[in-house]
């Protein structure tokens, strides 16, 4: 029996989106990609392998789940496993699963954190970067804190995530807007899939975004937070009009998706700075700078009840834990 290990890890929310990938097997994607990772939503996770097992076991939330329902971590598991030995797993998630709060992000890089630390590995943060991409393409990217690119590369060992800036010193917040916490219909996967291969627009989705990783990086490093802004949101709108434009056509909007992003619009034209973007869900997240979170959680509460509402601030890297949790 191997000594237990226990790793957390928060989520991370696209600036620039990562939708598309060029190499299945390897989890490569069709772009780079930049993130901030958050601090209100995160994963912790403890493995031990034993050999006295004859299957993996794994946990999330209290619920055991069957080894269907575990094939994902159980393949994941097989990139460190030592020996042949299975594990036990178990996990907690501070982030309504599947929901497009980024759940998969810190749910795999907290089991690259765990898994390879009770398998004896010593890796790196660029490794366990590389090896959390096997599990979710966005995990590579919560590794680190902060602003994060993850760099598209062309094999297995240029494919990881960097740190651009992990002290993040200028006051900007997220506010988290939970619309609907239940499992969504179309996975990002299968959105992927359906974007890359029948979007008439997705070769322009390519050219997109090399524009907006140009344009964003020199907006964080001057702190220039309408700049930053406004490429945050075009390139999510860009990214869902392929979603829109699939065969057949789908959408991870709702109505209240998009009262949310009219909100925000109506906000700005009063004078009050703050930027939209979604992933693969119907939950809206609204940048906006501290001075102003009083206006903009007060006018969402009103809108959708404060229960909704979430104020999150840049977050830190994958965390280890002394005091892994108990078996």
């Amino acid at each position: 029996m191997t000594p237990a290990a226990t790793a957390r890890a928060h989520t991370n929310i696209a600036l620039v989106k990562y939708w598309g990938k060029a190499d299945t097997t390897q989890m490569l994607p069709q772009t780079s990609s930049l993130s901030l990772t958050l601090d209100q939503f995160y994963t912790d996770t403890t493995v031990q392998f034993d050999s006295a097992l004859t299957a993996d076991e794994v946990t999330l939330n209290d619920d055991r789940l069957s080894p269907q329902a575990s094939g994902k971590v159980q393949r994941f598991l097989d990139l460190v496993r030592p020996d042949g030995q299975f594990a036990r797993v178990q996990s907690t998630n501070h982030v309504p699963t599947a929901a497009g709060l980024a759940s998969s992000a810190s749910a795999f890089a907290a089991l690259a954190g765990a898994a390879s630390r009770a398998a004896g590995l010593d890796l790196t943060r660029t490794e366990l970067s590389r090896l959390a991409r096997h599990g979710s393409g966005s995990a590579t990217r919560s590794i680190f804190g902060g602003f994060a690119e993850w760099t598209a590369g062309t094999d297995d060992q240029s494919s990881v995530a960097h740190p651009i800036d992990e002290t993040v010193d200028w006051p900007i917040a997220v506010v988290a807007l939970v619309l609907n916490a239940h499992q969504k219909k179309v996975s990002s996967r299968q959105g992927m899939q359906s974007s890359v291969d029948t979007s008439p627009f997705y070769p322009a989705w390519k050219d997109v975004v090399a524009h907006d990783l140009a344009a964003i990086r020199p907006a964080i490093a001057t702190h220039d937070f309408q700049q930053m802004g406004e490429i945050l949101e075009s390139n999510a709108m860009r990214m869902h009009a392929l979603t829109l434009s699939a065969n057949p056509p789908f959408t991870y909007f709702n109505g209240d998706s998009l009262v949310a992003m009219q909100a925000v619009q109506d906000l700005r034209d009063a004078g009050t700075a703050c930027y939209y973007t979604l992933d693969a869900g119907p939950n809206v997240k609204l940048f906006c700078q501290t001075k102003d979170l009083p206006k903009i959680t007060q006018t969402m509460a009103d809108l959708f009840g404060s229960e909704h509402v979430i104020v999150a601030h840049p977050g830190p890297g994958i965390q280890f834990l002394s005091s892994p949790a108990k078996f």
